[in-house]
């Protein structure tokens, strides 16, 4: 909340200066068009010659005067002068401090950010923000996971800085930007650019700075989907292909369809499919299936996937949670949350 309130402010006090540009730079032309008048006026000049006279008294510069000065155009001048030669050094200050601040907080922003970014770790790295990215990101921050988006588009980073969204603006086609994202400390990294080769780059780029991280790749047709299987990534999805599979099963089978999107994490419903992780020490680890109603968690343990074994679909009443298994389970939510709790602690 205080960085938002930070980020607002900041906006706020780079309005206020913009403004007080325009004030000032509106005041040095009206000051010049009067100028040019009152030398028109005082000195019959014409309007070039009024406008070069009102002009080089403003900025200081002491050419030659067109004609010599009467006595009305001297005390003119002087009055002129002392009116206006402030005005157009205060605009000048002004236009520079506005150009200078911009570009320091630009950098302050830049570094922020960076070191945002370092302090980061099992974080998921988004490349490519169109509308698959967008998505990703909504639905892994409705989770509370960290994420960092990578993206060339210069544009996108005044919505990220109002958002507080982490945002890298580069190509993950480069390795050095795909550093900068932290690789080496991510869990997880999604190449959403809509295009395969540069799909299958990133995951092979991926594949060697982190070895252990999970890439989830979007595949554009068969071919793409193949080679981005090839090159080592852990899920491809076509979206054409889901999407085909979701009007079917839709159409098959509606009340499986909105089950799953009921009990989706995170969106609203009062239920949860959730997968869970029994960690070393915690106070799941050797508990029955059946003991977990006893513990006040009323859920239903859907599958368990343990080390490099198939996935048990429907485990029974007797199975024993270990250390290190995967638990999918679906239930109330709050129940839910006091699964994942204890799993973890």
């Amino acid at each position: 909340m205080a960085d938002g309130i930070r980020r607002r402010g900041a906006r706020g006090h780079r309005a206020e200066a913009g403004w007080q540009v325009a004030i000032a730079v509106a005041a040095v032309f009206t000051l010049t068009l009067a100028g040019t008048v009152g030398f028109m006026v005082t000195e019959k000049l014409r309007f070039i010659d009024a406008l070069y006279m009102s002009v080089i008294t403003l900025s200081t510069v002491g050419y030659q005067e067109v004609a010599p000065s009467s006595v009305s155009g001297r005390v003119f001048t002087i009055a002129f002068i002392v009116v206006g030669v402030g005005t157009a050094l205060y605009a000048a200050v002004s236009v520079a401090e506005y150009l200078i601040e911009g570009r320091l907080r630009e950098a302050l922003g830049r570094r922020t950010m960076e070191r945002s970014i370092q302090a980061l770790e099992d974080h998921v790295i988004v490349c490519g923000y169109g509308r698959l990215g967008r998505a990703v990101v909504d639905r892994l921050e409705a989770g509370n996971a960290q994420v960092v988006v990578i993206d060339p588009d210069p544009a996108l980073a005044a919505e990220f800085d109002a958002s507080g969204r982490l945002l890298l603006n580069g190509s993950a086609l480069e390795e050095s930007v795909l550093r900068s994202a932290g690789i080496e400390r991510a869990r997880a990294i999604v190449t959403a650019i809509p295009s395969d080769p540069d799909n299958v780059f990133v995951t092979l780029s991926a594949r060697e700075l982190n070895p252990g991280i999970h890439v989830h790749a979007r595949g554009e047709n068969e071919a793409g989907v193949r080679r981005l299987r090839l090159a080592g990534a852990d899920q491809v999805l076509s979206i054409h292909q889901i999407g085909g599979q979701r009007i079917a099963n839709a159409i098959m089978r509606p009340a499986v369809v909105d089950f799953i999107e009921l009990a989706a994490p995170g969106a609203g419903a009062p239920i949860d499919l959730e997968e869970v992780v029994i960690s070393e020490g915690c106070d799941l680890a050797e508990c029955r299936v059946s003991d977990l109603a006893s513990r006040g968690i009323h859920v239903s343990v859907v599958a368990i996937k343990r080390g490099g074994d198939q996935t048990h679909l429907a485990p029974g009443p007797d199975e024993v949670l270990c250390a290190g298994d995967h638990v999918v389970v679906v239930g109330d939510r709050d129940a839910v949350h006091k699964l994942s709790g204890l799993a973890s602690s």
